[in-house]
């Protein structure tokens, strides 16, 4: 399918890890859909006049037309640290190269509030991007980080990133997201270099 954007944010499925900081790419998904004129449901990413996509439990996705070209959004429902047999999945049946592939991800060791766009490289210890690494056998496609913070005791990582946002931390994560929607449509159009120039930051 030639000339199709494919946008993958990872997360956790279930109400459970809702608004959690290991499911800001989940989020970040449900923007990216309503700044594209689509609007996301408590049942997955919805359109009218565009295809409702399942993956036969790998992923829910959904794609349309944004700005002349073809863009699949889909939410890995595999668990986080399982997300690249979905990826690989999604790959397959729309025909897009590693490049056309835009990961959607926490970080915690990005400040809440930051921003980092990447075209390639490698997982920086995030278990679920390690996992679409190993199973593409590449780090050659983009993705997008998104800050969570790292304000955790030692040995509290998992525990941490399960964690919803405190009251204070909350609206800064909504203008991040918020930018977060605004690089991922700018790459659908632009590219990632553009991308990189203008989102590259922390609010």
């Amino acid at each position: 399918m030639a000339g199709t954007r494919l946008i993958v944010g990872l997360g956790n499925p279930g109400p459970e890890y809702e608004r959690t900081r290991h499911n800001v790419g989940f989020e970040a998904l449900d923007r990216i859909a309503e700044k594209a004129g689509l609007s996301a449901t408590d049942e997955g990413l919805v359109r009218r006049a565009v295809d409702r996509i399942r993956g036969s439990g790998l992923y829910d996705a959904t794609s349309g037309r944004y700005r002349g070209r073809t863009v699949v959004l889909a939410k890995p429902k595999t668990f986080m640290n399982r997300s690249g047999a979905a990826v690989e999945k999604l790959k397959g049946r729309f025909g897009v190269d590693n490049q056309d592939i835009l990961v959607v991800l926490d970080d915690i060791y990005l400040d809440i509030g930051t921003l980092r766009i990447r075209a390639s490289g490698g997982s920086g210890g995030h278990n679920g991007l390690e996992d679409i690494i190993e199973t593409l056998d590449s780090d050659n496609f983009p993705r997008m980080r998104i800050g969570v913070g790292s304000s955790f005791r030692r040995g509290r990582q998992a525990d941490y990133v399960l964690e919803t946002f405190s009251e204070e931390e909350r609206p800064v994560v909504d203008d991040v997201i918020d930018m977060a929607a605004e690089a991922a449509l700018t790459w659908v159009t632009d590219g990632a270099v553009t991308t990189m120039n203008r989102f590259n930051k922390r609010i």
